[in-house]
């Protein structure tokens, strides 16, 4: 039974999980960059609605960041811990000294979308693997970031 982790996943499984929890891991930080940013540089009509929301979203990132960087050595690995390594590995891009309500808003779709996407790819490998702390952990943020996505969309009209 060497083949299975402490945790009775197989270890294999568990290693390609923990890769894509750091894909997910980077991606998330550098959300959490960007929503800080649009919250200490947004300017208009809805600065004060936005500037709130912005920062529900970066708190709300931080938590999750921690839940997946534990996952990740749960299942035996080491999470990313270097911006360097999050730059390099994220598919959400920086974006420096946005200050335009709508712009900022479609750059936080644009991120939910990529989010989703590897959360659903992990919902999948999770489920192969069985391994239910992962899949429920996917599972709540996928709900979480879908009634998001439709708010968000909502603001843009």
């Amino acid at each position: 039974m060497d083949y299975l982790n402490y945790i009775g996943l197989e270890k294999a499984k568990s290693h390609h999980i923990a890769e894509k929890l750091n894909a997910l891991l980077a991606n998330y930080q550098v959300f959490y960059l960007n929503a800080r940013g649009f919250h200490w540089n947004i300017k208009g009509d809805k600065f004060f609605e936005l500037h709130a929301k912005f920062e529900e979203l970066y708190t709300d990132s931080l938590v999750k960041i921690d839940e997946i960087a534990e996952r990740v050595l749960t299942l035996g690995k080491h999470p990313l811990h270097s911006f360097s390594d999050y730059v390099e590995v994220a598919q959400i891009a920086e974006h420096k000294n946005v200050q335009d309500e709508g712009t900022a808003v479609r750059i936080i779709l644009e991120s939910f979308k990529i989010l989703l996407l590897l959360e659903r790819e992990l919902l999948v490998l999770a489920d192969e693997a069985q391994d239910e702390g992962t899949n429920s952990l996917m599972s709540d943020y996928i709900r979480e970031q879908e009634k998001l996505v439709w708010m968000y969309a909502a603001f843009l009209g």
